[in-house]
């Protein structure tokens, strides 16, 4: 369970030293530090369901939300990449569950193609495929050309192709335009000629 400092300052209003208690909660592992006021109290829960806490708003996305949907061969484990938007610089945190790394997407896009998951108790927001993808090419430096793109898609980030091949393109070709991103409008470009 996630607590903020108010949450303890709540719990333990009957000791005189709030912090003090709190500092031997985090001593014997009772409290697991998430970022500065904030605590988990299970140290076996995943950083998925922690990001979107941790800083915010955010969803799962990039490279994180990528290999969950199978669109890159690597498993990212203990790093969590978010989108973020207004934030204007990347942001990185710490702590025992992983790196949980921030970035900013257009504001226009932020609120689109994003799923709710939920596991047990436990919720979280990830980017569906073609918005994690769009995510991730936005972040990078601007590709001038559909051979560039080819070579960046399927080499650089080795997206797998018969993955990419079952994207929506509808969705794809509706989000793509509104980053305002030369690599993106290249995206659409190559989705038509396929």
């Amino acid at each position: 369970m996630i607590l903020s400092q108010e949450d303890l300052k709540i719990k333990y209003k009957e000791y005189s030293d709030v912090k003090g208690k709190i500092r031997r909660e985090v001593a014997v592992g009772n409290l697991i530090p998430l970022m500065r006021g904030l605590y988990e109290t299970d140290a076996t829960v995943s950083g998925k369901y922690l990001a979107g806490h941790i800083y915010g708003p955010s969803y799962l996305s990039f490279d994180y939300a990528l290999s969950v949907h199978s669109l890159i061969p690597e498993t990212v484990f203990n790093t969590f990449t978010s989108a973020t938007f207004k934030k204007s610089k990347t942001k990185t945190y710490q702590n025992q569950f992983g790196t949980f790394i921030y970035k900013d997407v257009p504001e226009a896009v932020y609120s689109l193609g994003i799923l709710i998951k939920e596991e047990g108790s436990n919720t979280y927001l990830i980017a569906t495929p073609e918005k994690a993808l769009c995510d991730k090419l936005y972040s990078l430096p601007p590709v001038n050309t559909i051979k560039g793109l080819r070579s960046l898609l399927f080499e650089d980030l080795r997206i797998d192709e018969s993955e990419f091949r079952k994207l929506n393109t509808d969705e794809l070709c509706e989000l793509a335009p509104l980053y305002k991103s030369t690599t993106l409008n290249k995206l659409v470009k190559l989705i038509r000629r396929q």
